[in-house]
Parts: C-alpha cells; structure tokens; sequence
C-alpha cells in the first residue's frame, strides 16, 4: 500500500495505490491514439434483422460522446433522446461502440459526415441499448515519456500486482476530467438546493481552464448575472449557456435551468456523489489496514448469481474460500432510497459521510423528478484485476488489457504511473 501525494485524489477519494513501488510516471494521451477503446459487445452477426432501433458500430477521435450524439441528430434532424448506447467513452482517444437510433433508416445513416466520425449499421433491435448493455472494453494504451531506473522490471512488477488486484476506484474522469465538480453538483441536487448546484456547475473554476472562463466563472459566483457569465463563457460550453439562457429568460427559476441540460447528465452528477462515496468508503477499508482479498465481518460479498450475502462469524471461512476460488468478490454498497445498512465499518463510514452532507437514503428518491431514473443503490466491488500484456521501447511503455463494464481504465494506468492526474487526462 503506498499513499497518493496529489491533492485531486485525495479530495475524489483516490488515497492509495496496492503496488508499492515508485512508479513510471509519464504521460497518458499525448495523442489520441495513444488511448484506443474497443466496446466488447455480443458478436454483430447476432443482431436481429428486424425492430424499431437501428444498431450502428460508432467509431470516432478526440469526440465527447454527448457532443456528438447531439451533431448527429441535428444532421437526422430528430431529437437526440432517440439515441442511445450502452457506455461512454473518453474524449480525448480512438474508440469504437455501438449506438441505438431510434426510428433511423441505413438510408439516413448515409446522410451523415463527420470529421473522424464513422458510423456503421450493423442490425436492428426491438430495444434501445442502456448504459450497462456490455460485456466490457478492450484498451490499447501507450504512455510515453516514462522515468525508471529500471523501467522494464518496475513495468513486469506492476503486471503482477494487477493481475492480483488494485483498488476498483472510480475515476478521475467520472468526476469530470478539466473540471471534477460533478460529485459536488450531485450533492446539491440531492440537497434539493438547485441554486447552489447551479452556481457549482457554472461558476466553480478550475486550474486547467483558461484564465478568461476562469474569471468569468469566478464572476458568476460573485454577481450572480447570467447575462454576463453568458456573454464570457466561450459557445462550446453549451450546457452552461442552456443554463444560463434559461435564467435570463426565467430569473430565479433554478430547476428549470437544470432541467435544460440532459437528463442523462444530471443523473450522472447524482451518480458522481454516489462514485464519491464509494471511493471514499475504500479508501476508508484500505486505510484501516484490510485487504482488498480477505473479508472482515460486516463485509458485503458479491456471488457470480449477482446475489449479496454480508460476512458474518459463521459464515466468514466459507466465504473466504469462496473468494480465493474467484467465486465471490467483496463489495461495497453505493448508496441509494432502498440501501439497507450493514455492519461494515466502511459503509458506517459512507453513512457518516452522507449525513455529514445532510443527505439521508431517501434523499435519493427525492431526485426522480428532475433526473427521471432511479436510484436504489448498487454494490460495487472492491478491486479489479486483469492480465496486463505489456512493451517496453526505451522510455515508452504500452499496454493491453481489458476490463469489465464500469471499470476505468486509467484505475490501471495509475499503479503503473502514479503521476499526477493532470498527466493522465
């Protein structure tokens, strides 16, 4: 166990790195294609011939996912709602997905040109892809400009230690890569207090961001004139302008603002306050000196049946069997309206966390209205592991793995590097 020096990490909850030594650092995406994302799916040919949702592979570069999804639709002039898919994708990387249209023919598809854009139909369906329809993704990485004084023996020690397991942490792009405040949108929302989850998501600076955005974001703060913030805010901060159009139209009216921005967004900051939590409830675990391997009374534990049982006296050695044989994994609950306390003192923890907030389990039900999903609460587990396949050409290191739905990829990228996050993005 080794403690991360980078402020950022500490404030989302990332605390520790499980490999102990130095790491690597260097620079992730220098490039584009220095991050390569294949979405693994059910095989194409399995897809159905006929139904209402047309199935398209998306292959794009240097695309945010919810940008593109809106071009496309003024391209189909249709409402982007009709498009969906089953997980998002970085930015700033090559990837390759599968997207929903609904009601679009191959025939519209033709219709659309986009720089780095390809769009592919490969079949139909009778439902529309949701976030969480995958088996996982496969990345192609390379990290450049990289430091060790043996950088191939650190590189096979790091192999290992993943293989073993590290800490499942959501990552920093959960949060919001150039600016992670969404966790602290989320809490406002669920606080009821739309006004304050408003002045966070458009006034609360960041040190990546221009000087410019960050004044005019600073201002807002500070005079609460939307017409100003709006005049500064450069075009491509759409959703921080639908907000502010909004209040210059309808002053004071704070959950109108938010509701001018996706709803898939504001459930994500809902989902950021929760990834918070659970990052936090295991950097809490870690800290107190538990493996991420050997369960502890009150642990939760998740079956391959996806069923949950919670470590007791009786039942701690069988699960610990269990465990080794890969059968179950321990996992910790993120917190939702049908959440049942446990005896863990990690989710104690979180608990304690929620409260200090001024957050209770039913807060969560309270948000359905203005985000339209629900939130009951899912358990997560607590590490992840995977078979590196790495290179190493003098100071470049590249490597290929894959992971499972929901795990990041820069979770891995960090045990190698532990460089700041700001190198990562």
């Amino acid at each position: 166990m080794k403690q991360s020096p980078y402020p950022v990490e500490q404030i989302l909850g990332m605390h520790y790195y499980v490999c102990e030594n130095e790491g690597i650092q260097g620079v992730l995406r220098e490039q584009a294609e220095d991050f390569i994302v294949h979405e693994i799916n059910d095989p194409v040919e399995s897809a159905p011939s006929s139904g209402k949702y047309l199935i398209c592979k998306l292959e794009k570069k240097n695309w945010e996912l919810q940008r593109l999804v809106k071009e496309i639709a003024k391209i189909l002039g249709v409402s982007h709602r009709r498009i969906s898919w089953a997980g998002t994708k970085d930015k700033h990387a090559v990837t390759t997905q599968l997207i929903s249209l609904y009601d679009i023919s191959e025939t519209d598809i033709e219709n659309i040109h986009l720089k780095d854009v390809t769009l592919t139909p490969v079949g139909k369906s009778d439902q529309q892809l949701s976030l969480g329809d995958l088996q996982g993704n496969r990345f192609e990485i390379t990290l450049r400009s990289c430091v060790s004084d043996d950088l191939a023996g650190t590189v096979a020690q790091t192999d290992a230690c993943v293989k073993t397991g590290v800490p499942n942490y959501f990552g920093i792009q959960r949060f919001g890569v150039q600016r992670p405040v969404t966790h602290l949108v989320g809490k406002q929302i669920l606080l009821g207090d739309y006004r304050e989850a408003v002045r966070t998501y458009v006034g609360f600076p960041s040190d990546g961001e221009s000087e410019d955005v960050a004044t005019a974001r600073t201002d807002y703060l500070s005079d609460n004139d939307p017409k100003i913030a709006l005049e500064r805010l450069p075009v491509q901060m759409r959703y921080e302008r639908a907000i502010l159009h909004h209040l210059i139209e309808k002053p004071d009216d704070f959950e109108g603002a938010l509701r001018s921005i996706p709803p898939k967004l504001l459930s994500m900051f809902v989902s950021a306050y929760q990834s918070w939590l659970f990052n936090m409830g295991l950097s809490h675990r870690i800290g107190m000196g538990y493996t991420l391997s050997e369960p502890v009374l009150g642990d939760r534990i998740l079956f391959q049946t996806g069923k949950t049982d919670i470590i007791t006296e009786s039942n701690a050695a069988q699960a610990t069997v269990l465990i080794k044989r890969g059968r179950a994994t321990i996992c910790l609950e993120m917190p939702g309206e049908k959440t049942v306390p446990t005896e863990s003192l990690s989710e104690k923890y979180i608990t304690d966390l929620m409260e200090a907030d001024g957050i209770s389990y039913a807060s969560f039900q309270k948000v359905w209205e203005l985000t339209g999903m629900s939130f009951k609460g899912a358990v997560r587990v607590i590490s992840v592991s995977t078979t590196v396949t790495s290179e190493v050409c003098d100071d470049t290191v590249r490597l290929s793995f894959s992971l499972g739905p929901g795990q990041y990829a820069t979770t891995i990228c960090r045990e190698y590097m532990k460089a700041d996050p700001v190198r990562m993005i």
